[in-house]
């Protein structure tokens, strides 16, 4: 099963275009409460009330569907787990404009094969892998995330090129980083609108719904 990220209903209203708005109560230690405002401004939430107590701040906020989609995770790391978050429907309130909750891009093989220890390390230094040695991947399957720009194509696949000579000490352990492993709930979070999230009994993965960087390209045009 392929699934796509998730749309909010955007309905007209008297000529206005609207889209349903959610109130956001946020329990957080004070010294994570700058970030999380942070987070959630970007977001196009507006902080309606915040009050502290004993360490803990409340923070009350209207925010668009649209801008909490994909928060929760987020939210987690950013708070170490020590935040309580619930929202409400409120209703339909005027479209809030372009939302980038991104800053990253993806890591697309452009080969299928399995992943290698070798490549995958190098890869590493970029971003954040959702794959791990010897895992099969396939052309257009999404291996990763970039910490900051675009999106990239890589060869997971590709293995330390041998030769004849061998000088002493050139070999080094390779230590891969643990793996961002996905699931239905994480999918749903990180990936992009051109993209798929891939479900079958065993396995979950992202996937660009465009599998060759040729087909992409066109679909951009």
């Amino acid at each position: 099963m392929q699934v796509s990220q998730p749309e909010v209903i955007i309905k007209e209203i008297d000529g206005q275009k609207t889209e349903p708005y959610e109130e956001l109560v946020i329990d957080v230690p004070v010294e994570s409460s700058g970030g999380v405002i942070e987070k959630i401004g970007k977001r196009r939430g507006i902080m309606k009330d915040m009050v502290e107590k004993q360490g803990i701040a409340r923070i009350i906020f209207d925010i668009p569907t649209r801008g909490l989609l994909g928060y929760r995770g987020e939210f987690i790391i950013d708070t170490k787990g020590e935040g309580i978050m619930s929202s409400r429907v409120i209703g339909f309130r005027e479209y809030a404009g372009e939302i980038k909750k991104r800053e990253y891009g993806s890591m697309v093989s452009m080969v299928s094969g399995k992943a290698v220890a070798f490549s995958l390390a190098n890869l590493q230094e970029r971003g954040i892998l959702y794959v791990e040695h010897g895992i099969e991947v396939y052309e257009g399957m999404i291996v990763g995330n970039v910490l900051k720009g675009e999106d990239m194509s890589v060869n997971p696949t590709k293995g330390k090129q041998l030769t004849n000579m061998r000088a002493s000490g050139t070999d080094e352990a390779i230590t891969l980083n643990p793996v961002f492993v996905l699931n239905i709930e994480r999918g749903l979070e990180v990936m992009n609108e051109d993209e798929y999230l891939e479900i079958t009994p065993k396995s979950v993965r992202l996937r660009k719904k465009y599998l060759t960087e040729l087909d992409r390209v066109k679909s951009k045009r």
